[in-house]
């Protein structure tokens, strides 16, 4: 079986980035994935410092344990001033090679504004600074305070069927690369 840790890069309640999140994590456990969301939220989680002693902050170990057992990882970033979400950045910033290499990755942004692809492009360089392989689909969701129903699911028909095409690609590519059923 597929195991997906999903991580959001946002802090705020009743976050887009948390319901475009959710839509990734219905579609792959309908594939039959096994997924772990890791909501920074309710997370301690303390700013990077490049060292490596987080032995004060449990969700650290448990951020690095659930990524380093995973296959595959899905991060949603909101799109601030142009690029990742500082909570996202430093949540991978608390992880290493040891955690992250060799992952399938999907990646998501969201936006308040127009479409663009800066955040994107940002985590596709981090993770393959980090040795991960990051799927060709990816989805940005410009304007997002109009992309989701009140019952937090997608407006959008043809937004709706990218997300099926992001899942099944993240799913396939990780039981290729990775070699799991």
């Amino acid at each position: 079986m597929v195991k997906i840790a999903a991580i959001g890069g946002s802090l705020r309640s009743g976050s887009s980035t948390y319901l475009a999140l959710q839509q990734a994590v219905d579609r792959l456990t309908a594939l039959g994935a096994e997924v772990t969301l890791l909501d920074l939220r309710t997370m301690n989680l303390p700013f990077c410092d490049g060292g490596d002693d987080y032995s004060g902050y449990p969700d650290v170990k448990r951020l690095q344990d659930v990524v380093k057992e995973a296959d595959a990882i899905v991060l949603v970033s909101p799109e601030y001033h142009g690029s990742v979400s500082g909570v996202l950045k430093n949540a991978l910033d608390l992880m290493s090679f040891e955690e992250m290499a060799d992952k399938v990755t999907g990646i998501i942004s969201v936006l308040g504004g127009q479409a663009n692809s800066n955040a994107l492009n940002d985590l596709r360089l981090i993770m393959r600074w980090v040795n991960a392989w990051v799927i060709p689909e990816q989805i940005g969701i410009a304007q997002a305070w109009k992309a989701f129903g009140e019952d937090g699911k997608l407006l959008d028909k043809k937004l709706a069927e990218r997300f099926d095409r992001f899942a099944q690609s993240l799913v396939d590519n990780t039981r290729k690369i990775r070699g799991v059923n």
